[in-house]
């Protein structure tokens, strides 16, 4: 059974950053319906068990968006920047 939820992250910026988060989440298995709004800061998905929303967060502080929970280092920020660059330039 599906189970959708939304994270609140820090650092999304643009189109970019959605780009690059779409792009690398959908890579992890059991996550569907996956959508990123800029605006509101928030990564929406549908998984199958709480070890794929896991990896999702994880993921997530790992391209450099740490959920609102977790500390925004310059580290962050600095892999959000290139996250962001990286995803303007495969759009």
């Amino acid at each position: 059974m599906m189970i959708k939820t939304s994270i609140l992250v820090q650092n999304i910026k643009c189109g970019g950053c959605a780009h690059t988060i779409t792009t690398k989440l959908s890579t992890i298995e059991n996550i569907t319906n996956l959508q990123v709004d800029v605006e509101k800061n928030k990564v929406s998905f549908n998984y199958v068990n709480d070890t794929d929303a896991v990896a999702v967060k994880e993921k997530l502080k790992h391209l450099g968006y740490p959920s609102i929970e977790d500390s925004n280092s310059l580290t962050s920020k600095a892999k959000s920047f290139v996250s962001c660059a990286t995803g303007k330039l495969s759009k």
